[in-house]
């Protein structure tokens, strides 16, 4: 804070939850010498991934398709670039919650015909209720903290005067402004297995009158 007054305590907060959903990112791509031939190769090898995804108990509404698209493409021989023939490709985002069949899912979708694999996230669906829980514990930190300095320097807390939102990855530039710390957040921040969800504030509290 730029011109301090009062007592100002940024407080962050994490909560770890175990994931509950998958996402996949990958790709149907196809080389060949004509756009009639590329696309009717990429069109195959999309109804094969659909089917292999259906088997898997996936519904079509847990799965974003992007339409066949067509490119040129080249390659570099002796030194230059040179025809390759016409690529097609479709790009699939796929979501599930069978997190112990995703080993099997990707064999079978890499056998149908999906050779590029651009991700694999695990998540949870309550991700917006987790938020909360960590900006009530951030919210909870920052008080507590600010009752410690006001402790400290013998006077007492008063009502809070600022609210401001923190971006939880952005801790370290108030910290290096304000001194403040977000240290009692960061020993959940690493957590192998789990999904964890951020928060942080900056609380304002005006010192109490006598």
């Amino acid at each position: 804070m730029e011109r301090p007054w009062g007592i100002a305590a940024l407080g962050a907060a994490s909560v770890k939850a175990n994931p509950d959903l998958v996402r996949v990112r990958f790709k149907i791509v196809r080389t060949e010498q004509s756009p009639a031939a590329a696309f009717e190769v990429a069109r195959s090898a999309v109804r094969a991934v659909r089917a292999v995804l259906r088997s898997h108990g996936i519904n079509d509404a847990a799965v974003e398709s992007s339409r066949l698209n067509l490119r040129t493409a080249t390659e570099y021989v002796d030194g230059s670039q040179k025809f390759a023939g016409y690529q097609c490709q479709a790009a699939f985002a796929v979501e599930s919650r069978a997190l112990d069949d995703v080993e099997p899912l990707l064999v079978d979708v890499v056998a149908a015909g999906a050779h590029e694999i651009d991700g694999i996230t695990f998540d949870v669906a309550a991700k917006r209720e987790l938020r909360a829980e960590a900006r009530r514990k951030a919210v909870d930190a920052a008080r507590a903290k600010a009752e410690l300095y006001a402790e400290a320097a013998g006077v007492r807390l008063g009502t809070v005067l600022h609210i401001e939102d923190v971006d939880p990855e952005q801790t370290n530039t108030y910290r290096s402004r304000s001194h403040a710390s977000a240290d009692d957040a960061a020993a959940q921040d690493l957590a192998p297995g789990h999904i964890v969800v951020s928060a942080a504030v900056i609380l304002g509290f005006a010192v109490a009158r006598e």
